[in-house]
């Protein structure tokens, strides 16, 4: 017994010692990668006209069971949801759009005749099996531009997805599209679909059995290959639509002809959330096996009022940084320059060791990047000649040394470290001098 209880108390402190199944670090050798994401993002919404906003963590359980569909795979299965100490049910969010709406509607951001183009970044929680590029805390980007109910709008949220990844410089990309009708049209279409897959009932899997009756669009999107070879040959949508949807259909298909996008039409593509209408779209890789979605979006004209607020069209698109960043390095993709330090401080003897604090953070208050030898108080600073191993190992294009002549003089030696060159200069000219060179 005293062995097993050494053995739980052990394996205890390792769960400590890890992140939880499902989660994981953004460590350095990849965060700056996801700051050129996030920057060419941020850049790319403004030349659209879209804001920032930034949204809690956390909403009340009932917008998403109202707003996303407590039949879908979110609600019933994947939502992280727990009770707080006032007795409310929170749920982490699962995805943004929701929550988009929900502030747009809180804080009045949709004026009359005026689109409010919103965007935002940030981690989402489901509940579901880890995998490639897939996480049970995961990072997205999100827009969303409500208040206009024309096919234009449609097409500027593609076209916007698109850009984004065009400036980030993935390639093999496709557009593959549907329509998922509207509350007036998809009923008869759902009732097709249900007398077609009731006819192939014995080879549905269990959930889309399960799925038939409550939401048979969705089974549609089942990657089970029994029913995808079922899904495959049933009736499509579009084909089912009513006059406005195939319309406001035909007028998207007909904008991206005209900005030069190619397309393909997926009457399998159905969207996992139900708040979706009329148009659904999502951008393809080539490069991700299954799982290659790396974009997805749409139309929501009802969700404002599944949560309960006025009538409210929108459309949107949210993408996984996880994913984005994982094509862009299959495909070899720039990420720009990576932050590394300028310049290396140097203190010759422990004598300087002031100096070269005051100098160091001179160079940081200019804007360059500098590093320092912070010793220990009970040692003092490292030798000049372990400093100098510091600054070769870091790659530091410049160094910096202050000595007793230095000090005495009040200069700072500059030497280029990849010419070899060194010249001697009091400080404020030697942060001038060395910013003409780094730019």
């Amino acid at each position: 017994m005293e062995t097993t209880g050494m053995m739980e108390a052990a394996g205890a402190a390792e769960a400590q010692n890890k992140a939880p199944r499902g989660v994981r670090d953004i460590l350095p050798e990849e965060s700056w990668k996801w700051a050129y994401v996030s920057n060419t993002v941020a850049r790319t919404m403004a030349d659209f006209g879209y804001s920032e906003v930034h949204l809690p963590i956390f909403e009340h359980t009932e917008l998403f069971s109202r707003g996303v569909g407590d039949t879908t795979d979110i609600v019933e299965k994947e939502m992280y949801t727990f009770v707080d100490r006032g007795g409310r049910s929170v749920t982490l969010r699962p995805e943004a759009t929701a929550g988009m709406v929900r502030a747009a509607l809180e804080h009045s951001l949709c004026g009359q005749n005026a689109a409010g183009k919103l965007w935002c970044w940030g981690p989402m929680f489901r509940y579901e099996r880890p995998q490639k590029g897939r996480y049970r805390q995961f990072y997205q980007f999100d827009a969303e531009c409500l208040g206009l109910a024309g096919p234009v709008a449609d097409v500027e949220v593609i076209a916007l997805s698109a850009e984004i990844f065009r400036r980030l410089g993935l390639r093999n990309l496709e557009v593959v599209m549907n329509s998922v009708g509207c509350p007036n049209c998809r009923p008869r279409y759902r009732k097709v679909l249900i007398d077609y897959f009731t006819s192939k009932k014995d080879v549905l899997c269990g959930s889309c059995i399960d799925r038939l009756d409550r939401n048979p669009l969705r089974v549609l999107d089942c990657k089970v290959s029994g029913c995808g070879a079922v899904a495959d040959s049933a009736p499509a949508i579009y084909e089912h639509l009513c006059d406005e949807c195939s319309a406001h259909f035909e007028e998207v298909k007909a904008g991206l002809a005209r900005l030069g996008f190619p397309y393909k039409l997926d009457k399998r593509l159905v969207r996992g959330l139900d708040y979706y209408t009329k148009t659904a779209y999502e951008i393809l890789s080539g490069d991700l096996g299954a799982q290659n979605a790396v974009c997805g979006g749409g139309r929501y004209d009802n969700l404002a009022e599944s949560i309960g607020g006025p009538h409210l069209p929108g459309v949107g698109f949210a993408a996984g940084f996880d994913r984005v960043v994982l094509v862009m390095e299959q495909q070899g993709n720039s990420f720009g320059r990576r932050p590394q330090t300028q310049v290396y401080v140097a203190a010759q003897d422990d004598a300087a060791r002031g100096a070269v604090q005051i100098f160091t953070h001179k160079l940081r208050q200019e804007g360059i990047s500098a590093e320092q030898d912070a010793g220990d108080a009970s040692r003092g600073t490292r030798s000049f000649k372990a400093q100098m191993k510091s600054a070769n190992k870091a790659g530091v294009p410049w160094t910096c040394i202050i000595g007793g002549d230095e000090l005495a003089k009040n200069l700072v030696a500059v030497k280029n470290m990849t010419s070899g060159e060194q010249v001697s200069l009091p400080p404020e000219e030697a942060a001038a001098y060395i910013r003409r060179y780094i730019g």
